[in-house]
């Protein structure tokens, strides 16, 4: 897809009108000018472009597909970025979805258009040099060259301190984006930017409201849409308040976005400090904590981010390896009626991904137990997709089975999961001719994160 062509930015002279923050004002101070500028500029949006295509995404409520948007954008973004300069400019409401999550309960989402990721990713990328310098050293979500990783490296860091730490509050906010104040948060932008265009425009983002599944409109009173590029940044600036809070107090934590844990010599220290958390977070910043997913728990039970501390080493706990073993289970689910080309592909999408985020906390063994037991699963899917015994002699036969022992696999009456273990059914479905048709190795996955040069 070719790259968008940029119209030129040149501020035009503008009258006043109202005072607000979805009007532009008669007087903007000149950082605010410049800013604004150099949102708009062609530098900023061909870089926005570029990491809105390589993010792609569903389109939103206008149905844009991010290959379609170079077309819209020739055609539409004079009159677009005239309406963004006067002020005159609405966002159109995000599309809302819902994602399963594995409590059973469910995480909206909303989907922007792709008009409007360009112009928050462009937001995002002026504000972010001003703000992410200032932020916490214990803050490591959605920002540059941090990420969940670090968070826990930092937490092991912390709790190594020997003797020092007894405990730690594990502590989450609920419905985060959802509850977000917007006169706070405007409030808090709005100590560092005195640009009213600016500060209008992210204003009218907070309140553009979200189309329903069923296509009603629901209103913004309050909430970040969790799905903009803009969200995680606002998300930062307003807790950052909190980072320097529990700084101010002294303590050790770390935070990656919406949960935190913070370090403490005893039990009934860490009940006081997780009132005393409570008291700011509702107060100051009127957000809500968890109840059900924050408590004060020995150190050794502690849990961030999907891992805990082993003898001094990062592990996954308990919780994680049942949440990916169940994944898989879904994916390669025999009963799924799609072709093993369809399993194979979604299985090597989850499973890169999931890897590449609890590597850290996966030993050797666990990822060669897991091949294993992963081929199995596509062993299993291949048999049951093959159905009848001639279908199952003909494939065996294929893959080089002798004619006179085939039928002791092809016309047997075992189970399926016993079937994908008998050793015709293995010496005819491989590791090799598994691997040939695209069944990812986790094992081979794990080595080259720890040994990249072999």
């Amino acid at each position: 897809m070719n790259q968008p062509e940029q119209p030129s930015t040149t501020p035009k002279p503008i009258g006043g009108v109202r005072h607000g923050y979805g009007t532009l004002v008669e007087k903007e101070s000149s950082c605010g000018d410049h800013l604004f500028d150099k949102v708009l500029s062609s530098e900023n949006l061909s870089a926005a472009w570029k990491q809105v295509r390589a993010n792609k995404g569903a389109a939103g409520v206008d149905g844009v597909e991010v290959s379609d948007f170079p077309a819209f954008y020739r055609k539409h973004w004079e009159m677009i970025q005239r309406k963004l300069k006067d002020g005159s400019y609405r966002p159109s409401p995000v599309r809302r979805v819902f994602i399963p999550k594995p409590d059973g309960s469910q995480r909206a989402l909303g989907i922007p258009t792709v008009l409007d990721r360009l112009i928050q990713q462009a937001i995002a990328q002026v504000l972010t040099p001003i703000y992410d310098p200032t932020f916490s050293e214990h803050s490591f979500g959605f920002r540059p060259r941090r990420n969940a990783h670090g968070a826990v490296e930092e937490w092991k860091q912390m709790s190594g301190k020997k003797g020092k730490w007894a405990c730690a509050v594990d502590c989450d906010l609920k419905s985060f984006f959802d509850v977000v104040d917007h006169q706070k948060l405007m409030m808090k932008l709005g100590e560092r930017l005195t640009g009213r265009r600016l500060l209008g425009l992210i204003h009218r983002y907070l309140k553009a409201g979200a189309i329903l599944p069923d296509g009603r409109y629901e209103t913004a009173s309050s909430g970040v849409p969790q799905g903009g590029p803009l969200s995680p940044l606002l998300s930062n600036i307003l807790l950052d308040e909190l980072d320097k809070e529990l700084e101010a107090r002294g303590h050790d934590f770390v935070r990656y976005a919406d949960e935190f844990v913070i370090l403490c010599g005893s039990p009934r220290a860490g009940h006081r400090i997780l009132e005393g958390v409570r008291r700011f977070v509702e107060r100051r910043l009127k957000l809500i904590v968890n109840e059900s997913k924050s408590a004060v728990v020995a150190l050794k039970e502690a849990t961030f981010l999907g891992f805990h501390i082993l003898r001094k080493k990062i592990r996954w706990t308990v919780k994680s390896k049942k949440r990916f073993k169940a994944k898989i289970k879904r994916i390669t689910r025999r009963t799924r009626g799609v072709s093993p080309q369809k399993v194979i592909y979604d299985l090597r999408l989850y499973v890169r991904g999931a890897i590449n985020y609890y590597v850290i906390g996966l030993t050797f063994r666990e990822a060669e137990e897991f091949d294993k037991w992963m081929r199995r699963r596509m062993r299993l899917y291949y048999w049951k997709q093959w159905g009848r015994p001639r279908t199952r002699r003909k494939k065996l036969i294929n893959l080089g089975i002798d004619r006179d022992e085939v039928k002791l696999a092809s016309r047997s009456r075992k189970g399926h999961w016993r079937m994908c273990q008998n050793s015709l059914v293995r010496i005819a479905l491989n590791n090799e001719w598994l691997s040939d048709q695209g069944v990812p190795s986790i094992k081979e996955q794990w080595i080259s994160v720890y040994y990249p040069n072999g």
